[in-house]
């Protein structure tokens, strides 16, 4: 017997499909309709600690590489790694923005780059934060002095914002981590 994608009934071998027969589409533990799907049995383990924890493991090499000058290579696998555990402190307070524009680009910010952004840590003077100003996103470095608040870009093209008291301004959080392709430097 095999499930059909509609989970309205059953298809059977020999006796044909019954209508109402089979599990109630989102009545399993997920409690959603699910589709069976083939996994190689290797990566059976992989898949399920992602469904269950939200999590993927690479290996992480013992080795570190060279900027400078080739060294010899090793190929001896340390341990495995979870980047979420390596760029998310706090799963509850953090959220991901993708970038669009070129204004931090100084701060090593690019345009497609994903941005790991955590709620949870003080908007002090000097972080990069994702401010909200007259219902504008933006990513920038934020800057408090006794004048008031500015908002800088990373990019000698684009001025700083200037928050006047008039502005309505709200801090979503502190950027601790940008993801690029490598492609994505130049």
């Amino acid at each position: 017997m095999c499930v059909n994608q509609s989970s309205v009934g059953v298809t059977m071998g020999a006796g044909g499909y019954r209508v109402g027969a089979g599990r109630p589409a989102g009545s399993g533990k997920f409690g959603v309709p699910t589709k069976p799907i083939r996994v190689p049995t290797d990566r059976v383990d992989d898949v399920l600690q992602f469904i269950v924890e939200g999590k993927i493991s690479c290996p992480l090499y013992a080795s570190t590489v060279k900027a400078g000058f080739p060294v010899p290579a090793e190929d001896y696998e340390e341990e495995y790694v979870d980047l979420h555990t390596h760029l998310v402190q706090r799963p509850a307070s953090t959220f991901f923005l993708r970038v669009s524009g070129d204004s931090m680009k100084n701060a090593g910010i690019f345009s497609g780059d994903l941005l790991v952004v955590d709620r949870s840590l003080e908007p002090n003077s000097g972080k990069i934060v994702i401010a909200a100003v007259n219902g504008e996103l933006t990513v920038k470095r934020l800057e408090k002095s006794k004048e008031g608040v500015r908002l800088i870009a990373e990019n000698p093209d684009y001025p700083p914002i200037i928050v006047e008291d008039s502005d309505h301004m709200h801090i979503w959080g502190v950027v601790t981590h940008a993801i690029h392709a490598v492609s994505a430097l130049r």
